[in-house]
C-alpha cells in the first residue's frame, strides 16, 4: 500500500501540495486525473523516490521512497511521459534494464511486443513516436514490479493503439507472476486524457492545484452521484453537457439509483463544484 500523510511539496516558492493525504491500495488500477500542472507527475516522482517532500510522509509498504532502498527499487517502476533511449533496440534496452528487477520476464516482453505490433529488434530511432511509446510500455510491464507508475502513457497513440494499450493493461492487472500467485500489481496511470482510460481505471483520484478533490471507487461514485442521460438539462445538476440526442446530467444521488459512471463528466463535475463534491463524499 502507498500511504501519503500531510504531505507538502513546493518548487522554490511555488506550492504544489499542501497537507495532502491519500492512499493507493494494492492490486488496483488507479486513474490519477487532473489538469496539466496540478502535480500529477510530481506525485509519481515522490512515490518512486525521485523527489522528496518538504513535510509529511510517503510510504510504500514498509519503505520510505527517498531512502532508495534496493529492495524497494526492484519492486517499483516509473515510466515518464518522455524517455531518452540510446541508439539501440527495445530488445537490448529491456535486457539491460531487466538485470535490476528479479521478476523480469523476457518471454512476456516478446509476447507484449507482438500484441502491441512493434518489432523488438528495430532501433528506437526507426520507430514512430507511438511505436516507441508502446515498446517502452512493454518494457515496463515485463519487469513485473509490484508497483507500476505510468505518466501520460496514451499521449501520441492512435485510436487502435489506445485500444491495445487498454487491453494489455487489463490483462497485466489481473495476472500474477509465478513467484507469488496472490500478488497483483498496483498500477497508477496519470493522465489528462480521461476518455483513454475510462473503462480501465478504478479507483479514481482527482488532483487540484494543491489538494485531492476526490479519491473514490466507481462503486462509491455511483452511490453518491447519478449520471442521467435525458432530453433536458436538470436544475439539480452539478454538471451538464450536451450530447447527440440530449444531455448528460451529473446529479447528487439522493434516491440511490444505479447509473454508469461517465469519467469525463465526473471530472468536470468535480472540477466545477469542488466544495460541493467534498460535502457529498465526506457525508
Amino acid at each position: 500500500m502507498i500511504t501519503i500523510k500531510n504531505l507538502d511539496f513546493s518548487y522554490k516558492n511555488a506550492a504544489v501540495f499542501r497537507n495532502i493525504s491519500l492512499e493507493f491500495k494494492k492490486g488496483n488500477i488507479y486513474g490519477l486525473l487532473g489538469e496539466n500542472g496540478v502535480g500529477k507527475t510530481t506525485l509519481l516522482k515522490i512515490i518512486c523516490g525521485l523527489q522528496f517532500p518538504n513535510n509529511g510522509t510517503c510510504r510504500v509498504d514498509d519503505f520510505i521512497p527517498q531512502e532508495r532502498n534496493p529492495h524497494f527499487l526492484q519492486n517499483i517502476f516509473y515510466l515518464p511521459e518522455e524517455v531518452i533511449t540510446d541508439d539501440t533496440t527495445p530488445d537490448v534496452y529491456v535486457n539491460k534494464l531487466g538485470v535490476f528487477y528479479p521478476n523480469y520476464d523476457y518471454s512476456y516482453f516478446l509476447n507484449l511486443m507482438k500484441e502491441l505490433e512493434v518489432d523488438p529488434k528495430r532501433k528506437f530511432n526507426a520507430l514512430s513516436f507511438g511505436q516507441k511509446k508502446k515498446a517502452l510500455l512493454a518494457c515496463a510491464l515485463s519487469l513485473r514490479t509490484e508497483y507500476l507508475l505510468l505518466d501520460e502513457p496514451t499521449n501520441g497513440l492512435d485510436i487502435p493503439s489506445k485500444a491495445l494499450f487498454r487491453k494489455v493493461i487489463l490483462q497485466h492487472g489481473v495476472t500474477t507472476d509465478t513467484t507469488d500467485l496472490h500478488r497483483l500489481p498496483t498500477i497508477i496511470i496519470s493522465t489528462h486524457q480521461v476518455k483513454d482510460v475510462e473503462n480501465l481505471i478504478d479507483p479514481i483520484v482527482i488532483l487540484d492545484h494543491d489538494e485531492v478533490l476526490l479519491n473514490a471507487t466507481f462503486e462509491e461514485i455511483s452511490s453518491k452521484l447519478f449520471f442521467e442521460y435525458g432530453a433536458e438539462k436538470s436544475d439539480e445538476a452539478l454538471y451538464t453537457e450536451q450530447m447527440p440526442g440530449g444531455f448528460i446530467n451529473v446529479i447528487p444521488n439522493k434516491f440511490e439509483m444505479d447509473s454508469k459512471v461517465n469519467v469525463e463528466a465526473l471530472f468536470n463535475a468535480v472540477r466545477n463544484n469542488k466544495k460541493r463534491i467534498k460535502e457529498i463524499f465526506n457525508n
